[in-house]
């Protein structure tokens, strides 16, 4: 299972995404930030041979954006999480298939002093009821869940490489880090990466354009899979799909992948 902020869809396609997506072997794909209507997408994009592709762009035309691909056709999609301001945004959509539900969250970036942190707080406000309620209702069904994408939260020092610089930066904030610890200790939820690698710096998952950030390795660990404890203890294998150079990239984040046994 794999997630990936593409930064914009139509130009990852252009970049390397289309090859990408051909060569790996993940049996599900959850997409953030695709910028994009599905008629603006190539068909190979759109709907390639061998997936069934679920998209929910956003109201507001060229921003946000979420999509998520499977081998096998799932068994039920909802878009929103029954946000009467969100759920319109292209933020958040899941699918079920057989004993899991996986979700693609695109969740507020935010900025410090700005309508736009403002807007992130409540985001998160809503969304950590609706996991609580995702979480008791999946299992009352016998199913577990997944939430990937971009969290846009670094939640350790250990997940961003300049931490002390970015204290008072949002996606480090004292708030927002308690608030994701709110949702693996009240929530419940585990945070499959770490949980695999519990004593590493990163691994990294997003590095700026800027500067030589990407060389450095200087970047945040923000892209999760944020999942259910019974399904975080049958994951074998985690790591980032860090591109081997700079100019191979096809966005700025790396697909952020889980082998599940």
């Amino acid at each position: 299972m794999t997630t990936v902020n593409v930064n914009g869809l139509r130009a990852a396609a252009k970049k390397g995404f289309v090859e990408w997506l051909s060569a790996t072997s993940a049996d599900v794909l959850c997409l953030q930030e695709v910028r994009a209507e599905p008629a603006q997408l190539p068909e190979a994009v759109r709907e390639p041979e061998g997936w069934h592709t679920v998209h929910v762009p956003a109201a507001a035309k060229g921003r946000a954006g979420v999509a998520v691909y499977t081998r096998r056709a799932p068994e039920g999609v909802r878009t929103g999480f029954g946000s009467s301001e969100f759920d319109g945004s292209g933020r958040y959509v899941e699918v079920d298939l057989p004993g899991v539900t996986v979700a693609s969250l695109y969740l507020p970036s935010g900025e410090v002093g700005t309508e736009r942190q403002d807007e992130k707080e409540r985001f998160m406000g809503e969304f950590l009821a609706y996991l609580k309620e995702l979480k008791e209702r999946a299992a009352a069904g016998g199913r577990e869940v997944v939430v990937c994408g971009d969290w846009n939260i670094a939640h350790q020092e250990a997940d961003l490489k300049n931490w002390r610089a970015n204290r008072r930066n949002a996606g480090f904030l004292p708030e927002e880090r308690a608030w994701l610890t709110r949702v693996y200790e009240d929530a419940g939820y585990v945070d499959v990466v770490r949980a695999l690698h519990p004593d590493t710096e990163g691994p990294y998952s997003w590095w700026s354009y800027r500067g030589r950030a990407f060389d450095n390795d200087s970047g945040w660990r923000i892209d999760l899979q944020v999942a259910t404890p019974g399904l975080a203890e049958r994951a074998v294998k985690g790591w980032v799909e860090r591109a081997a150079a700079h100019e191979e990239r096809w966005s700025d984040h790396a697909p952020v992948t889980v082998t599940y046994g």
